[in-house]
């Protein structure tokens, strides 16, 4: 009997700083799930980092730290395809045929494109403009079926099932439609100085976000300065009290509580022993995963050798649609 073919899901982060504690409660958790399940391919997506300006040895650095994270968070290399954007150079290729497929129109209705180069003004290049373009290429390459997404993400989600819809229509069924892709689990973790905004890797208040190469000490030192509210008592309200609110997903990730649980444990009590309890619970749940960080980065020839492994993998498979894709565009074939 054959096997049952497993649905394909892509995704990837831009490596703009080392991973965080945002990371994995948001995304990655939920692919060290779906790799058991599901015929995965994670990127380190560098491509998309350079909309953005970037010092060319922080760049590199900062894409081993990512890959090195994945791994460090559980993303296991033989169960998935852990690879870097650029090592396959098809992902630019295909996103000039999609260029090619979509109108000025489309692109500039990107909101987040509208939001960039209002921060990036004297950076507006034209590749901050067709990025989308280039995400929409990563993901019909792998002919995914799902892709999972955020908020902020739906628009060139719709923007890539549009393109790929086009393309098969103009010249025959070629590209899987992807579908979003809703994880069944996530946490949104807040900023710890400014809790009404998202906790974010190129923040520059170091101070704000915790990152999984972190010492117990620094953990310590972030969770104990982060900012809280007015109140006194520890009550899970985002709406009201989200600087609490904040406190309570990290200690619930980290002990497995539930919020009514951490409610009831610290009633009576005051921030300072909330923060404390979540401190050295934060500390034990985040020092594993930079042990093992620190180990992979420790050995840069033995982490760039997986990262060669999965390129090829990825290579294989994004080949196959691309020769399709030129075949049908009608260029002429080599030798």
């Amino acid at each position: 009997m054959e096997e049952q073919k497993k649905p394909v899901i892509l995704s990837g982060i831009t490596p703009s700083g080392v991973l965080m504690i945002g990371h994995y409660m948001g995304a990655i958790r939920n692919w060290v799930a779906l790799q058991h399940e599901y015929e995965c391919f994670f990127m380190v997506a560098d491509l998309h980092a350079i909309t953005v300006r970037q010092t060319p040895a922080d760049l590199r650095r900062r894409t081993l730290d990512i890959a090195a994270g994945y791994i460090a968070c559980g993303i296991d290399p033989d169960l998935c395809t852990l690879f870097v954007q650029s090592h396959v150079p098809e992902h630019t290729q295909l996103t000039w045929v999609l260029n090619c497929l979509t109108s000025m129109g489309e692109a500039s209705r990107m909101t987040q494109f509208k939001d960039k180069s209002g921060e990036n003004a004297e950076n507006n290049n034209v590749g901050l403009f067709t990025y989308p373009v280039l995400m929409a290429a990563d993901i019909l390459l792998y002919q995914a079926d799902l892709v999972p997404v955020g908020d902020d993400q739906k628009q060139h989600l719709e923007l890539t099932r549009n393109l790929a819809e086009r393309f098969n229509f103009r010249y025959s069924p070629t590209f899987t439609v992807p579908e979003p892709f809703i994880p069944p689990v996530g946490a949104r973790v807040m900023s710890l100085q400014e809790p009404t905004k998202k906790m974010s890797k190129s923040d520059k208040n170091e101070k704000a976000t915790l990152f999984i190469s972190d010492t117990d000490d620094a953990i310590r030192m972030k969770i104990k300065r982060a900012v809280t509210d007015s109140g006194t008592d520890i009550r899970f309200d985002e709406k009201n009290r989200p600087g609490v609110a904040n406190l309570m997903t990290l200690y619930s990730t980290a002990t497995g509580k539930s919020n009514a649980e951490i409610e009831r444990e610290f009633e009576g009590l005051g921030y300072a022993e909330f923060k404390e309890a979540a401190a050295e619970a934060m500390v034990g749940f985040m020092r594993p995963m930079r042990e093992r960080f620190l180990e992979l980065r420790s050995d840069t020839t033995m982490l760039n050798a997986l990262l060669a492994k999965g390129a090829e993998t990825a290579r294989n498979r994004a080949r196959r649609t691309l020769r399709k894709v030129y075949k049908k565009v009608g260029f002429a074939e080599l030798g």
